[in-house]
C-alpha cells in the first residue's frame, strides 16, 4: 500500500499547524504541497523535524513553490521542466518506491486577455514534451497538484455563470487534455465518473459552507499506477479549521 495526498497551501508558513496536524493524523506516504510561497531559506523545515517526513523544496517569495514530503527513501529529485524558464518553484518531480511522482502547480493565468494565460497554455504543452521524453506509459508516473483547470461541468458549482474563466474554458480544456491524451488516468473520476466532488472554495461570500466550489487539484497516474488504484477521497476536515488554506487535501492510495 502507498498512500499520495496533493494539497495547495496558499502558504506552508500560514498553514503550518493544519499540515504538521494532517501529517500526524493521516500518515500518507507522500504529500504533495503547491503555493509554499516561501523563499528555500525561509522554509520551515525545522518545524518538521521528529516528524518522519524528508522534504525537497524549491519556492520564491510571496508566490508559488512547490515541496514534496516522504516519509519513504527518496530515490530520486529533480526540479523545473527541460527548456527555459525552468520554472523551478512549480514543479519536482522524485522517484519513490519506484514511483515517478510530478508535483506540479500549473499557472494560474490572470484574464483570458493577459500574457499569463498564453503562459499557462504554453506551459501546458511543455510540460507533454517533459512526460514524453523522460517516461513511457509503461512507467508508473503520478503527475498531480493544483492545475489550475476543472476539467467539466461537474467540476464546478455553476457551470453556466463561470464559464470562460481562466480555469473553465475550452483552451484550457484543451490544453489539459492534451497533457492528459499523453497516458494519464484521472484517479478520481475512475472511482467517482459522476460524482460533484470539489477541492477549492474561494474564501469569499460564504463558498465553502454553500458548497460553491471547484475541483482544479488533481492526482493523475500512467495505466500500471491506475490499474493499482484502490481508493481515493478529498478530506474537507482541514477546510472547517481556523485560517484554512482555500484548497484541502486531496488522497489516493494504490496497491502496490
Amino acid at each position: 500500500m502507498i498512500k499520495i495526498a496533493t494539497f495547495n497551501a496558499n502558504s506552508i508558513r500560514s498553514r503550518l499547524e493544519i499540515v504538521k496536524d494532517w501529517l500526524s493524523n493521516n500518515r500518507p506516504d507522500v504529500l504533495c504541497v503547491q503555493e509554499t510561497k516561501v523563499q528555500d531559506k525561509d522554509f520551515p523545515l525545522d518545524e518538521f523535524a521528529g516528524s518522519g517526513y524528508d522534504i525537497v523544496f524549491r519556492g520564491q517569495k510571496s508566490y508559488n513553490g512547490v515541496a514534496t514530503f516522504s516519509r519513504l527513501p527518496i530515490e530520486e529529485v529533480e526540479y523545473g521542466l527541460d527548456d527555459e524558464p525552468k520554472d523551478e518553484p512549480r514543479i519536482i518531480r522524485t522517484k519513490i518506491k519506484g514511483i515517478n511522482i510530478v508535483n506540479t502547480y500549473v499557472p494560474q493565468g490572470n484574464s483570458p486577455e493577459s500574457d499569463k494565460f498564453q503562459y499557462k497554455l504554453q506551459w501546458y504543452a511543455r510540460l507533454k514534451r517533459y512526460f514524453a521524453k523522460r517516461f513511457t506509459t509503461d512507467d508508473m508516473v503520478a503527475w498531480l497538484g493544483d492545475m489550475n483547470v476543472a476539467p467539466t461541468d461537474i467540476d464546478v458549482h455553476n457551470p453556466a455563470a463561470l464559464l470562460g474563466h481562466v480555469c473553465f474554458r475550452p483552451e484550457v480544456w484543451e490544453a489539459f487534455a492534451d497533457v492528459k491524451s499523453w497516458g494519464f488516468t484521472d484517479i478520481l473520476r475512475k472511482h467517482y465518473p459522476e460524482e460533484i466532488i470539489y477541492t477549492f472554495w474561494d474564501y469569499r461570500g460564504g463558498s465553502y459552507h454553500n458548497n460553491r466550489g471547484w475541483r482544479i487539484d488533481h492526482i493523475l497516474t500512467t495505466p500500471p499506477l491506475a490499474a493499482k488504484s484502490i481508493k481515493c477521497y478529498v478530506d474537507k476536515t482541514p477546510r472547517e479549521q481556523e485560517k484554512p488554506s482555500d484548497h484541502t487535501f486531496f488522497v489516493a492510495e494504490f496497491d502496490i
